[in-house]
């Protein structure tokens, strides 16, 4: 293992649930997490690890330079898991060039500061990059992407993830650093901020207010549960190629109204509702613009290389998580 570990992004949501896990796993590692605390970071979510001798919280922007210098002469760090990221779909149309400073410009800098900090030599080094099957564009009823698929990103959020993995993969072929690239599928789990799909369906029933759905809702995608993510993380950060990507998918495809459905069934059985009584709070509204129609990521080679598959039956890990949401939102 290496011995001092940069996660970016560590109270988000897949950040936090890493963080946890790199902690407890290994105490002879230092993990330092570096998070600008925006609106979707909370602390909260890792504050059972923040007494742990081997973490280490310092909040700062990845686009603040002069504050990346400083970090990186503090700390010898052998090896940097970047997840932090501007995320949210919605927002990047509203706000591009927000979302182009952080995703694109942070993971440029973190790049730069890295590559000058190790000055050039590499032995023992990791940069690995979280990214996302958005990356890849949208697809019809059939086939899935694979780790060669041509990137064609059609919102801002995923053009600017796009643009960082090219930046990632430049540094590797130019400077030779030392990178890996994964590319996942939606996640889900415990402790996501409220403006994702499953927790804000959630909080509109818990509220019996409408729930917004885009379009028709025959949109499809992939679920991944958050802890098989952080595993495969664990796997690839040990064990991957270097300068390979890894697709990472929970090969859990379900339509967005069938999956509001399933949540609806959930929830009205645990606020002891009427079966189905909530089917009226759907909404539908204008569709997003640009929205990808099927995202579907095909991890045979994850499978294959490291021995990976999720280990969390859709159903089960919906309905864990569920629950979790309503604890919260009936407080």
């Amino acid at each position: 293992m290496k011995k001092t570990i940069l996660i970016t992004g560590g109270a988000g949501f897949i950040g936090s649930h890493l963080v946890r896990f790199m902690v407890n796993k290994y105490p002879k590692s230092n993990v330092v997490n570096f998070d600008s605390l925006t609106y979707a970071g909370d602390l909260e979510r890792i504050k059972d690890i923040s007494k742990e001798p081997n973490y280490n919280f310092i909040q700062g922007d990845i686009t603040d330079l002069s504050l990346l210098k400083s970090l990186f002469s503090s700390y010898d760090f052998d090896s940097i898991i970047h997840l932090a990221a501007e995320s949210h779909v919605d927002q990047s149309i509203k706000k591009p060039l927000e979302f182009a400073q952080t995703n694109i410009i942070g993971t440029l800098n973190l790049l730069e500061i890295a590559r000058k900090s190790w000055n050039d030599k590499f032995k023992g080094k990791l940069f690995y990059n979280i990214s996302t099957d958005e990356v890849y564009g949208t697809l019809g009823e059939e086939g899935s992407f694979i780790e060669t698929s041509k990137y064609s990103p059609r919102s801002p959020y995923s053009a600017s993830k796009a643009s960082a993995d090219h930046f990632v993969k430049a540094y590797y072929y130019t400077y030779g650093m030392p990178i890996i690239i994964s590319n996942s599928s939606n996640n889900y789990g415990p402790n996501q901020y409220h403006d994702k799909l499953i927790p804000l369906v959630i909080k509109k029933i818990v509220e019996n207010r409408s729930i917004p759905v885009y379009g028709d809702g025959q949109n499809v995608r992939d679920w991944l549960y958050v802890g098989d993510h952080i595993e495969a993380i664990d796997l690839i950060f040990k064990n991957g190629k270097i300068g390979q990507n890894y697709n990472i998918g929970g090969d859990n495809e379900i339509r967005n109204i069938d999956l509001i459905h399933r949540i609806i069934k959930i929830c009205d059985k645990f606020l002891g509702r009427s079966a189905m009584a909530s089917l009226k709070l759907i909404k539908y509204v204008n569709d997003r613009k640009g929205h990808d129609y099927r995202y579907s990521v095909n991890s045979s080679k994850l499978r294959r290389e490291l021995k990976w598959k999720p280990k969390t039956i859709f159903e089960e890990g919906l309905e864990k998580t569920v629950i979790n949401y309503l604890n919260q939102y009936t407080k």
